[in-house]
């Protein structure tokens, strides 16, 4: 032992390695819980409901030119949502904008449900986009999310967290 510990009292120097051992083991939970806070997300859905997850997924589609897609989904989302006054106007914007054969974004939609679309285009009830929004989340969720979720953008988002 050293001279200067052997002038301290070995009641201290118990105390001392007690004190040790709890303030390692509290170094470790953060490690412990942070471990479990990175796994990958496990569903889309899951993502889309995370600020951050989504955002990262975000990123990941606009490098892949496929960020279509999730605009289409957010602005169902955010039309679901919209009192009906305003709801012509947002369903104009969505039909010009992912719907149409000469949309900027047009969005990968079978004929059928695109046909069905089309022929509800003077609609503005609240769930006229649905069918359209399930093909389009089960298009990611079978296609993106797995791509996403190999990618960096993935591993960004888990050191992010």
């Amino acid at each position: 032992m050293c001279k200067g510990l052997s002038a301290i009292p070995s009641s201290c120097l118990e105390k001392a390695k007690g004190m040790r051992v709890k303030l390692t083991h509290l170094a470790e939970k953060p490690h412990k819980h942070r471990s479990q806070e990175e796994k990958p997300p496990q569903d889309l859905e899951s993502l889309l409901s995370s600020k951050t997850g989504l955002q990262a997924f975000r990123w990941f589609l606009r490098s892949e030119f496929s960020e279509e897609n999730l605009a289409f989904w957010l602005a169902c989302q955010d039309y679901r949502n919209t009192p009906e006054p305003k709801r012509a106007t947002k369903a104009l914007n969505i039909y010009s904008r992912f719907i149409n054969s000469d949309a900027p974004q047009e969005v990968n939609l079978d004929g059928q449900t695109r046909e069905a679309l089309l022929g509800s285009q003077d609609e503005a009830a609240a769930d006229v986009f649905d069918s359209a929004q399930q093909r389009i989340f089960t298009l990611m969720a079978k296609d993106s999310f797995p791509r996403f979720l190999r990618s960096s953008h993935c591993r960004d988002l888990l050191r992010a967290l």
